[in-house]
């Protein structure tokens, strides 16, 4: 019978049943994924090799395309009934995710029910507190998990007498003001992803609320409050940046990233995944570091928090699909795996002991940066406003706050105008989020 996919409220308890003590022979994994290029093949890779540990089940990766087109054939599919039996997700697509009621099947109680050994506590709190429920309880596996961190040309700022990047943004702006002066580069700090970067993540590092109701964490009436706290000052002073070229806007997405790989900026914010691609790109000698804190704002910074996906389990598989997925779980958690897999892509390892055993193959002495994000990202313990964003809709939101954004630092509009204009806009989507799910 075609099982409806209802989008509902946060609570979710589904009845799992029995599981079969052993599972049949071959059972076959589908796994649908939004890893493209070199991360596609690596993606094969691990299904190769989980698939030749052991001779029960085989996992089938499918590439479905891009985060968006991977989740609206997965919702697509579950309707028709012929959903996959594991879809990665995109963390914005996590509220919509934990509304699914009867669609998914929580992590953590197919990790009991399998009896599949699980610990919580050996996750990055920062990265599984983005896939808990209110209670806690994980209700999707972490896999590609990124922080943005701040990349710099090794070159542009030894030629402009900066030592090191600064910790707090009032000590960038001086640096960024050296380089511009020096003729070092025209251009000081550029950014990538600009909401996630210069919103979502600077309020969490300076702890002060994205949206109500802990960034959406404790309801889904929650409402954007980005327009009331400091983070208006922040987008003002990134407009006057502008003015003296301290700052150069590059667009949505990873669009910013040329100027950084010639050279027209000195810095760049960015997914810590993108190490790779710089490398590739860029022909000079370039650093990592953190992202900076507001020192009028915060003594010192809270934790970033991820972007990236995690995979979700879609209900209705049988006893041997649900044991071979919380298998491959286990598998996919391992230290080995997930260090191999961290090391490979820069996203970050998921696992406390994933992060230990990359740095005792010494792989972090070996490519200096590498492990900021892993620093940034476990800087304390995450606040209310450091755990992340709760919001439904959010893909939508993330839109019209780029939109916004491109207002302010095209000159159109004031920062509090723009940002008084995206809580508004983005504060209808969640009212009607909520609409919905009531």
């Amino acid at each position: 019978m075609q099982r409806a996919f209802l989008l509902t409220s946060l609570g979710i308890t589904l009845a799992l049943g029995g599981y079969a003590s052993s599972a049949q022979a071959n059972t076959d994994i589908t796994w649908w994924h939004a890893m493209g290029g070199a991360l596609g093949d690596k993606v094969e890779q691990i299904a190769a090799d989980f698939n030749a540990s052991q001779d029960t089940y085989t996992i089938k990766p499918v590439f479905k395309g891009n985060y968006s087109e991977t989740m609206t054939s997965a919702i697509a599919a579950f309707r028709a009934d012929k959903g996959p039996d594991i879809v990665q997700i995109y963390e914005v697509g996590t509220a919509t995710m934990m509304g699914a009621k009867g669609a998914i099947v929580p992590v953590y109680q197919l990790m009991e029910a399998t009896d599949v050994e699980f610990d919580p506590q050996a996750y990055l709190p920062a990265v599984t507190g983005y896939y808990t429920d209110p209670d806690g309880n994980m209700l999707s596996l972490p896999f590609n998990s990124s922080t943005p961190v701040t990349y710099y040309n090794r070159k542009r700022l030894e030629q402009a007498g900066v030592e090191e990047v600064p910790h707090t943004w009032q000590a960038l702006g001086d640096a960024l003001e050296k380089i511009v002066d020096s003729g070092a580069a025209s251009c000081g700090l550029t950014t990538t992803w600009p909401s996630w970067v210069m919103l979502e993540n600077y309020s969490a590092i300076n702890d002060v609320p994205f949206a109500s109701q802990a960034n959406g964490f404790e309801g889904i009436d929650a409402r954007l409050q980005f327009n009331s706290t400091l983070a208006v000052d922040h987008i003002e002073r990134l407009t006057q940046w502008q003015e003296d070229g301290r700052f150069a806007y590059g667009g949505r997405f990873d669009d910013a990233a040329p100027k950084f790989y010639s050279g027209e900026c000195a810095l760049m914010m960015g997914s810590s995944a993108s190490y790779a691609n710089i490398k590739e790109n860029a022909d000079f000698d370039f650093g990592v570091a953190p992202l900076p804190y507001d020192a009028d704002v915060v003594e010192k910074p809270n934790n970033s928090i991820i972007g990236g996906a995690s995979l979700w389990v879609l209900d209705g598989l049988d006893d041997a699909h649900r044991q071979g997925v919380a298998e491959f779980f286990e598998y996919l958690s391992s230290p080995e795996v997930q260090a191999d897999w961290h090391q490979y892509s820069g996203y970050l390892p998921i696992t406390q002991a994933a992060a230990d055993l990359t740095r005792k193959q010494g792989f972090y002495a070996d490519h200096p940066g590498t492990d900021v994000a892993i620093k940034q990202i476990t800087a304390g313990e995450p606040t209310e406003n450091s755990k992340g964003l709760r919001l439904g809709n959010m893909v939508q939101i993330r839109d019209v706050i780029n939109g916004e954004l491109e207002e302010i630092f095209s000159g159109d509009v004031g920062a509090q105008e723009g940002l008084d204009e995206a809580v508004s806009r983005g504060n209808a989507l969640l009212e009607k989020f909520e609409s919905a799910h009531q």
